[in-house]
């Protein structure tokens, strides 16, 4: 019985919806659309609620949730707490599976991507000397096990790199990518770091079509759309209104709500489609009806409340939250906005708490112990009614501790008080949830609260934002201490250097809130720490540049330093083209910022790094070179050009800055892996095995060495003791997917059809809706001589990746073999269309017309003996 009760947090839903007035046009049109068949013309399927910040509009989208749930829709709902699309579609993922209808593939698709990005980021953080006596350091392995050249690879890319032997495996357009996937646990994770949103968006839309199709409707709520549009924009719109990641149903319906009119240069086309909900302030009907329903009935109050509030619904809701009984001292000239939100609070110590609960950004109970420190206030007298006990609950709307001189000090330490003012928190109109599980005050109301904090006394508003900051710190330390096993990339034993903690999100986020309590309370001071910390942020991608950009936006606007505020607005809108990663961010770093040398070294390399994976192999050598100029011994900036040498062709001046990069670092195992993988693309492959041998010597359970060299004996034509490393790997690592997808290339190749089937069949449990997993596959039947069997695997993989030229060439030629040379003619054409450098295809072209002129002999059933080479990498 007690599991069927309803939680807290339920209840206050339910109380606050029960008290919902008002947007009856509103609900009606949306209520109305959902009666409505979706191939019925007056049926809508965008709408767009938008007003001034406490006019009511996530009241109102709350409600449209609820309203939709009652039709039996599935519904999600996300707020500014998403900071990405990534981000979005997990917080869809989660509410659907509250509601009885988990995306599993999604959520496994999303638990790869955040595991390969969480490799990635950690290996960029931190490639240097290894510990003393302590082995490979943890920054060394994670470099090896990222395998980081292939981050810089993003589509439209032009140059190739990997091995010159024209029979080499991936011979076409993306051969590049394919090599890179090599050091990224194959092609698949490498498209899922760079292109996330093209890998994991048609997996959405997928799991979407399965889950919903017993659901009357689908109902997605996106709220605070003028902080999430910047970066949701463009894929929702894609989302919407294309079929660039497949079809949604016709059953789902949208909702956007933001402060602004949406923008005109990425909706302006689609906007006849949009159902624009524009809210105003309630009418005065609309406010009284609100007031009588809470007992606020005597016309003083009213009147006050409707002037003090301009009727925004948050604030008519707010004030009459405690059923005021007379107008008191409404008049008094002197009251201020504070006053006015907590106007009916008699219990100075909850007024203090809401005070002091205005401070950080985001609540749970922790923080809230944290923000109202050991002891808060003081308890009035024993008598309600006593005078000094009035003066004292006046008071304590300045939010200072301890204000009153009546009375014994209170202690909020105990997790049970805690908790209970943490429900009164809640309970109140102007808190409400985020999608993380935390609530915030909303603006209208902290705002004004703030900065009477910080007028009224400058040392408290100092002392307590100080407090805050040293428990994130703590948070942030315990966060980075208490990684466990299988937690990080490398082993416990490596332990996790302070710099690749920025790849860790908890310690990552702690620091954040750490760092904006810091800025409120000594901007100046704070300042130069926080922008060294942008360097180590932008290592890592634009999310979590623009959390940190929004942090430091927040706090100029919090503590009133128009500096800190003009650069978080500068920094974000230096984001503005996501293609450029955070080159601009660094550029503004580097012109703006007090620097030492030593930052800006790191600030070049950041900025190389960010080059490199804009494909501006030039401007990314170029920084590297600035580096190094100023710091001759910074290992991480050999590391980076080396590998944007080695993404350009020139494999000797790669090796050049690897053997560098080695005297500096000796003993690590990550310069003999990338010193192995540059001698394999150049087609050197017993160097590569020789070098490989030696990382395999200094980490002997890195399974991604063992990969890369086990490719490496596959190119020397030693396919049995490829197998073997490829076995070691996948034992090191089971869900290692390119491992997986080499090893059933080389069963194939050897006879073992079954086996090789058995790892793709497991690659693509791991890894659903990937078209390598399946254009391998398309191989394994082709060189089986199922060849019927093959051209459906390598259609397969073209519907999920048009532009996958390997799969055309290979699909031609099992067109060939059966006969079907029309279409294998058509495939190799579309090939070189893609790819007009794809000097395999030019070559089957050649030899399929001249077989059909009748000028030469055919070539046989598979047409070569390596085919067009293989869906996983070279």
């Amino acid at each position: 019985m007690g599991a069927t009760r309803p939680s807290m947090q339920e209840r206050i839903r339910r109380r606050r919806r029960a008290a919902f007035v008002g947007r009856r046009r509103e609900l009606a049109l949306f209520r109305e659309n959902l009666d409505l068949p979706p191939d019925d013309e007056r049926h809508r399927f965008l709408f767009h609620v938008r007003g001034n910040a406490g006019v009511g509009k996530t009241s109102l989208v709350r409600e449209l949730e609820q309203l939709a749930r009652e039709r039996g829709a599935l519904t999600a709902y996300t707020d500014e707490a998403v900071a990405g699309v990534p981000e979005a579609m997990a917080a869809i993922s989660e509410q659907f599976g509250r509601q009885g209808r988990p995306l599993k593939a999604l959520d496994r698709a999303l638990a790869n991507y955040r595991q390969r990005r969480f490799e990635v980021e950690s290996a960029t953080m931190s490639v240097g000397p290894p510990a003393e006596a302590a082995g490979p350091s943890a920054g060394s392995r994670a470099v090896a096990a990222a395998g980081l050249a292939g981050l810089g690879m993003v589509p439209g890319i032009g140059a190739l790199a990997g091995a010159a032997d024209p029979a080499q495996v991936a011979e076409g357009v993306d051969r590049l990518r394919a090599a890179v996937a090599a050091r990224l646990r194959g092609h698949e994770d490498t498209e899922l770091v760079l292109s996330p949103l093209r890998v994991l968006t048609p997996v959405l839309v997928s799991e979407i079509r399965r889950v919903g199709a017993d659901a009357p409707w689908i109902a997605f709520f996106f709220d605070t759309y003028e902080r999430t549009g910047p970066y949701l924009d463009v894929w929702l719109r894609d989302l919407i209104t294309t079929e660039r990641y497949g079809a949604l149903p016709d059953h789902v319906v949208v909702t956007l709500a933001g402060q602004r009119r949406l923008d005109l240069g990425c909706w302006g086309d689609y906007l006849d489609a949009v159902t624009d909900l524009p809210l105003d302030p309630f009418t005065e009907s609309e406010a009284r009806r609100l007031l009588a329903d809470k007992g606020v009935v005597d016309e003083p109050v009213v009147r006050d409340v409707l002037r003090l509030s301009g009727r925004l619904p948050v604030l008519v809701s707010t004030l009459a939250s405690n059923r005021p009984a007379g107008s008191g001292d409404l008049d008094d000239p002197s009251a201020t906005a504070v006053e006015r939100f907590l106007k009916w609070e008699r219990d100075p110590a909850r007024r203090a708490v809401a005070l002091a609960c205005a401070l950080p950004r985001q609540l749970n109970e922790d923080i809230l112990r944290a923000a109202v420190g050991e002891r808060v206030g003081e308890r009035v007298g024993e008598r309600a009614g006593d005078a000094e006990g009035r003066a004292a609950a006046g008071r304590a709307g300045d939010g200072q501790a301890g204000a009153g001189r009546a009375g014994e000090r209170r202690d909020f330490a105990g997790e049970d008080e805690a908790a209970g003012l943490f429900g009164w928190l809640c309970s109140l109109p102007f808190v409400s949830g985020r999608a993380d599980g935390r609530v915030h005050y909303h603006d209208v109301v902290r705002d004004p609260m703030l900065r009477l904090q910080r007028a009224t006394s400058p040392q408290r508003w100092t002392a307590a934002h100080t407090r805050l900051a040293e428990a994130f710190a703590r948070e942030r330390e315990a966060a980075g201490d208490g990684l466990g096993p299988g937690e990080g990339v490398g082993r416990p034993s490596e332990g996790i250097g302070p710099d690749r903690r920025w790849a860790q999100e908890s310690w990552r986020e702690s620091r954040l809130e750490e760092s904006y309590h810091l800025l409120c309370a000594r901007p100046g001071a704070a300042l130069p720490a926080v922008l060294r910390d942008g360097i180590a942020v932008c290592r890592l991608g634009p999310v979590e540049v623009r959390r940190w950009a929004r942090m430091l936006a927040d706090a100029g606007h919090d503590s009133g330093s128009e500096p800190i505020g003009a650069w978080g607005t500068d920094c974000l809108a230096a984001l503005a083209d996501e293609r450029r990663y955070a080159v601009d961010v660094l550029g503004l770093l580097l012109a703006r910022a007090e620097l030492t040398d030593e930052d800006r070294t790191a600030a070049y390399t950041a900025r190389g790094w960010n080059h490199f994976r804009a494909d501006a192999h030039e401007e990314a050598l170029a920084d590297y070179g600035r580096a190094l100029v100023l710091d001759p011994a910074h290992v991480p900036a050999y590391h980076g050009r080396a590998l944007t040498h080695r993404a350009l062709n020139d494999f000797t001046r790669a090796l050049a800055d690897l053997g560098r990069a080695e005297e500096l670092a000796p003993g690590t195992a990550w310069v003999p892996r990338e010193r192995g993988e540059t001698y394999r693309r150049a087609g050197r492959h017993e160097e590569a095995v020789a070098e490989l041998d030696r990382a395999l010597a200094r980490d002997p359970r890195d399974p991604l060495i063992l990969g890369s060299r086990g490719q490496a004996k596959f190119q020397q034509g030693l396919e049995r003791a490829a197998l073997q490393d490829f076995d070691r790997a996948i034992e090191l690592s089971g869900d290692y997917i390119w491992a997986l997808s080499r090893r059933a290339h080389v069963r194939g190749r050897l006879g073992d059809v079954a086996g090789a089937l058995a790892d793709l069949g497991r690659a693509e449990r791991l890894a659903p809706d990937m078209a390598r997993v399946l254009g391998e596959r398309g191989e394994v039947y082709r060189f089986a001589g199922r060849y019927e069997e093959a051209v459906a695997e390598y259609t397969r993989a073209l519907a999920l990746d048009p532009s996958y030229t390997w799969a055309l060439g290979s699909r031609a030629m099992a067109f060939k073999a059966l006969g079907r040379t029309t279409e294998a003619l058509a495939d190799l054409n579309r090939a070189l269309t893609l790819d007009p450098a794809y000097a395999w295809a030019a070559a089957r072209r050649t030899e399929l017309l001249t077989e059909l002129s009748g000028n030469g002999e055919a070539t046989g059933g598979t047409a070569t003996g390596t085919g067009a080479g293989s869906a996983g990498t070279t």
